[in-house]
């Protein structure tokens, strides 16, 4: 039995993950600030499967060094997770603060602990500049690439696309975490794994029009709500890929019975060419899965840091780690509904009433 530390343990990724912990039978402890909506709601979720739960935020180092360990892994994955998050400066501070600043207390931390670190990072740090600036071919329901350069092309976004950029605040802070992550790993000689996950998605997930799109997409169809597709025209013909929680969960325990093999190792991750969705897709497979057809209008602008196309490369995790996604979009998105309609005072009090 090992013990786990996950940061943002009462998070969409990391409640899932300490669900699976659990259930493997080891210990789990959940640091978390409890800030986000609906955290409470995730915290009782695994304080009942039996998880720890300390109450603390990753901004003061104070608070991780009351922790009771010791720990045989700590998994990061508290971030301000907004993309908009600093737009218009109004919350810049925090985004630094909490996602690059805090996670630097998290690997201070380890390493005065000597203690392996899982981190979980994002797609967000490729420069959306580039990656609207590539060639692309538009079909009846999506936008297609339309040719290949170096990490672009129909099989996805892989490590060696162009850094250099603009990327938003989130994004930024994120690569910020992930190079001094590598450097911590190579100085300290600590054990440490980068997840760059694409979008994540399944039941438990709180989603947001800026984070969980396409939970916030199913809700709002279950809920008969007007949605928009915004940017690139306004036709809705964006692309995403999605990564199902539990294809995630698969691949962190993985790699969490390997962590002496990895300094500082990255991995793109995500739902990968055969489980993308546009948003004109999405509401087509959204009305499909819950009979209801919500208004969608149309707003052409684009907003800052909105991508055009983005799917994950994953050929390195399945050539290194022999890991692939198994389950594909239309799946993440019935996985979604069925936890819905099987817990409606949970629809209710995270999302609101119909409309």
């Amino acid at each position: 039995m090992s013990t786990i530390l996950i940061t943002g343990g009462c998070g969409f990724i990391g409640s899932n993950l300490a669900m699976a912990f659990l259930r493997r039978g080891d210990r789990v402890v959940a640091f978390d600030n409890l800030s986000r909506r609906g955290s409470d709601i995730l915290r009782q979720r695994i304080q009942e499967a039996g998880a720890g739960f300390v109450r603390g935020d990753i901004r003061h180092p104070a608070d991780l060094d009351g922790l009771s360990g010791p720990f045989d892994l700590m998994i990061e994955c508290s971030a301000e997770p907004s993309v908009l998050a600093g737009i218009h400066g109004d919350d810049a501070s925090f985004v630094v603060q909490n996602n690059l600043v805090g996670s630097l207390h998290c690997f201070e931390y380890a390493r005065r602990n000597g203690l392996p670190v899982l981190f979980l990072s994002t797609s967000r740090v490729y420069p959306y500049d580039r990656l609207n600036g590539q060639e692309y071919r538009e079909t009846p329901t999506r936008f297609a690439p339309a040719g290949k350069s170096p990490g672009f092309g129909p099989g996805g976004i892989g490590l060696d696309f162009p850094m250099d950029g603009i990327r938003s605040l989130y994004g930024a802070t994120k690569l910020a975490s992930e190079i001094m992550l590598q450097e911590y790993s190579r100085q300290y000689d600590l054990p440490a794994v980068i997840n760059r996950c694409g979008v994540v998605a399944g039941p438990w997930q709180l989603g947001k029009q800026d984070q969980g799109v396409f939970t916030y997409w199913l809700v709002s169809h279950l809920l008969n709500r007007p949605l928009a597709t915004i940017g690139f025209g306004g036709a809705g013909k964006q692309v995403r890929d999605l990564l199902h929680i539990d294809d995630l969960v698969d691949l962190v325990l993985l790699q969490a019975g390997r962590m002496a093999e990895f300094r500082g190792d990255l991995f793109p991750v995500g739902g990968g060419p055969d489980s993308s969705l546009s948003l004109l897709e999405a509401t087509a497979l959204c009305r499909q899965l819950t009979g209801q057809a919500p208004p969608v209008s149309s707003v052409a602008e684009t907003r800052p840091a909105d991508v055009l196309w983005y799917i994950t490369d994953n050929r390195l995790a399945a050539e290194r780690l022999g890991w692939r996604p198994k389950r594909h979009a239309e799946t993440v998105l019935r996985d979604i509904r069925d936890w819905l309609q099987a817990n409606p005072g949970l629809l209710n009090s995270l999302f609101g009433a119909p409309a």
